[in-house]
C-alpha cells in the first residue's frame, strides 16, 4: 500500500469505498484458506496486514517497507507485528503484495526475491494485487511513481514465470470500471495533472461507490474481462 495515499486520506482510510471494498476483495480471495503468520511486502502504513489480523484467522505478521524509519515491534488486535526496512528470510505462510510489483523495473525479479526468502515447508500463498489497463494510466500513476499497469494474463505471465502455481485470479472493481475509465479517458483532454485520484469524498458518494463495490464481491472471482484492479492468489510448493 502506498503511504502517498494513506497520507492523503488520513484517519479517514477505513472508511473510504476504495479501501473499503479491496479489504473485503481480499478477504474473499483467501476464504477457505490456512494461513497465520503474514508476510507484507511493501507494507506502508499496513491497512490490509491490520484489517487481516482483526478480521480473519491470521495470529501473527512481519510488514517490510523500506520507508520505515527504523525497525520496531509492536501489535495489533492483541497479535504480534514487526515492522522491517529489509528482511533475509521470513517464515510465512501469506505473503502480500499489495500494488507493489507495479513500483519496480524488474517485477520478476521482485518477486523471485521474496519466494526464495520465505521458508516454509507446508506450502506458501502470495497474494498479488496491481492495478489494471495502460490505457488508463493517468497522473495518478506518475504520482504514486508507477512504472506500469496491468492486464489479467500479464501478471498471471510474471506470477507462474516467478515458479508460483495459480490458484484463482480476476479482476476487482468492475462494477466501477466504467465510470472510471470515463473520468480518465476525459482527464485526456484537460493538461495532465501529477496528483492522486484518491480523496476524501461526501458521505453520499462514498456510500455510492461502496455498495457498488459490494455488487462486485459475489461474482468477483468470475471477472476475466475489466476491472481497476488485478488480484492474483498463488503457492510456492
Amino acid at each position: 500500500m502506498d503511504l502517498k495515499e494513506s497520507d492523503i486520506l488520513g484517519s479517514d482510510i477505513s472508511r473510504h469505498w476504495y479501501y473499503r471494498a479491496k479489504a473485503r476483495a481480499v478477504t474473499e480471495l483467501l476464504k477457505g484458506q490456512d494461513f497465520s503468520r503474514i508476510l507484507d511486502v511493501g507494507a506502508g502504513s499496513a491497512f490490509f496486514t491490520r484489517y487481516l489480523l482483526e478480521n480473519t484467522v491470521a495470529q501473527s505478521a512481519c510488514c517490510v517497507d523500506i520507508s520505515y524509519g527504523a525497525d520496531r515491534n509492536g501489535t495489533y488486535a492483541d497479535k504480534p507485528v514487526s515492522f522491517r526496512r529489509n528482511i533475509e528470510t521470513a517464515d510465512a505462510d501469506l505473503v502480500l503484495m499489495m500494488d507493489v510489483l507495479e513500483h519496480v523495473e524488474d517485477d520478476l525479479s521482485l518477486l523471485q526475491e521474496y519466494i526464495g526468502k520465505v521458508k516454509n515447508e507446508g506450502g506458501v500463498k502470495f497474494l498479488i494485487s496491481v492495478p489494471a489497463f495502460q490505457f488508463l494510466w493517468s497522473g495518478h500513476d506518475v504520482f504514486l511513481e508507477h512504472c506500469r499497469r496491468y492486464n489479467l494474463q500479464e501478471l498471471e505471465n510474471v506470477v507462474t514465470k516467478a515458479g508460483l502455481r495459480i490458484i484463482k485470479s480476476h479482476y476487482g472493481f468492475g462494477t466501477v470500471f466504467p465510470i472510471a475509465a470515463v473520468t480518465r479517458m476525459a482527464g485526456r483532454l484537460k493538461p495532465q495533472r501529477v496528483e492522486s485520484q484518491l480523496k476524501i469524498h461526501h458521505p453520499a458518494v462514498n456510500g455510492f461507490l461502496s455498495a457498488l463495490c459490494r455488487l462486485d464481491l459475489p461474482v468477483q472471482h468470475l471477472n476475466r474481462l475489466a476491472g481497476l484492479t488485478v488480484f492474483c492468489l498463488a503457492k510456492k510448493d
